[in-house]
């Protein structure tokens, strides 16, 4: 492998690693007892047009399967709730509870502070080619 391509590996590898352990540690600070999935699962319930779990396994790229064990989980915790679609009985719909919504906004406040950050240290809205670098890495994971 090239250097570039050791050293954008390392980069992108370490940035994930970082914002996720910063990310779990905010969580915990404001009472969070959740897995990072977990919130990322209430986080996709909460964005998806339908809370299906089609919509939502697809909303997160992963199988249904494996969605339906994180919902069981969050069922038992009390953050999410099932439901069926009245038109459709064979459809299971997701509901966020109370205590998932306050969660949400923890999760989003951590991310307003972290882009905020950003935007403050690196000038950001300056730095035209990483905006347009940045959404072509975001665009290529999207694949």
């Amino acid at each position: 492998m090239s250097e570039a391509k050791v050293m954008i590996n390392e980069l992108l590898v370490d940035i994930f690693n970082r914002i996720l352990a910063i990310e779990s540690e905010e969580l915990k600070q404001g009472g969070v007892k959740l897995s990072m999935n977990e919130v990322h699962v209430l986080e996709a319930v909460q964005v998806v047009a339908e809370p299906s779990m089609t919509f939502i396994a697809a909303k997160l790229g992963i199988t249904v399967g494996s969605l339906t064990t994180a919902v069981n989980t969050l069922v038992q915790k009390g953050y999410v709730t099932r439901y069926r679609f009245p038109e459709d009985r064979r459809k299971v719909l997701i509901k966020l509870e109370d205590k998932a919504l306050e969660v949400l906004d923890i999760h989003r406040e951590y991310h307003e502070k972290m882009i905020d950050a950003i935007f403050e240290d690196l000038k950001v809205d300056e730095d035209l080619v990483l905006v347009q670098s940045l959404s072509k890495v975001a665009s290529y994971f999207k694949k």
